[in-house]
């Protein structure tokens, strides 16, 4: 079973909360079946953090026997504009759900998730504006034996990314996580430089998908993955949102690589903007 929780503006102004909403699901027959759980607004969240509905959800773990799937933050911009989500250490949450394989986070304003540890997870997303570098440094270090999918909205400094390629690089090694197939570094306004470390990254050797979509991706960066031979062992490629030329964009289309370049950019040259950031 799937279940959205969300407290509108007005909702929160007449005084609904979403601690009161996890309370009703828990003593619900649903809350024994859930195992889709997704939080929207929780009421303000440009103001207000997550803690105190955190802090209910754990309380009623018990309740929630079959969650397996939680997002945390999942609203649009009408709502809260992605970068002034604000949100907490999360972390709790994973140990007290040791079956969840699968958390979402919108939002990285005061975003923690430490310590990083679950023996069962198996994604991992975080979108955002610009994710910190505390954030990376933190995946880096996780303990996550099952993880297969690992999708992070790099974003730009202006909201929250505050690192560099060298904080980047160790996402690409390979010795982080046994089992993982999907990676996704994207919405960067890096790209090209993650592009070209990603080219020749001993991570691909695992993977069946890289993920570089919706970033400032140009012709710098597209070039060195159309010369890479790893790429070639990929079973998806995702360039689409990018800024490369058309003569890039056909030699792509015509590499015989299972590669998407949709959703093609105009760049002056001096700006380019990620898919999402504020």
């Amino acid at each position: 079973m799937e279940i959205r929780l969300s407290v509108g503006y007005d909702e929160y102004e007449e005084g609904a909360r979403m601690s009161s909403l996890i309370e009703k699901l828990a003593s619900s027959p649903d809350g024994q079946q859930l195992s889709i759980l997704t939080i929207g607004d929780w009421g303000q969240a440009y103001e207000n953090s997550p803690d105190s509905f955190i802090e209910t959800l754990i309380s009623h773990k018990d309740s929630f026997p079959n969650l397996t799937k939680l997002f945390i933050g999942d609203m649009g911009f009408e709502e809260c504009e992605v970068s002034w989500i604000n949100q907490t250490n999360l972390s709790p949450l994973l140990a007290a759900f040791p079956n969840l394989k699968s958390l979402t986070v919108k939002g990285s304003q005061d975003l923690s998730l430490q310590p990083l540890a679950h023996e069962k997870l198996e994604e991992l997303v975080i979108i955002c504006g610009g994710l910190p570098k505390s954030v990376l440094e933190e995946i880096i270090s996780a303990k996550l034996p099952e993880l297969r999918k690992l999708e992070l909205y790099l974003g730009v400094d202006n909201y929250g990314f505050d690192g560099g390629i060298e904080d980047v690089l160790p996402l690409l090694k390979g010795d982080l996580f046994p089992k993982l197939k999907y990676l996704g570094l994207k919405d960067s306004e890096i790209q090209d430089e993650v592009a070209i470390a990603a080219a020749s990254a001993p991570v691909l050797d695992q993977l069946d998908t890289l993920d570089l979509s919706y970033g400032t991706l140009t012709d710098e960066g597209g070039e060195a993955l159309l010369a890479s031979e790893r790429i070639k062992k990929l079973k998806h490629l995702d360039l689409s949102y990018h800024y490369m030329s058309d003569e890039l964009v056909l030699r792509f289309q015509q590499s015989g690589l299972p590669v998407d370049v949709k959703d093609q950019q105009e760049s002056d040259d001096e700006w380019r903007y990620p898919f999402l950031t504020e």
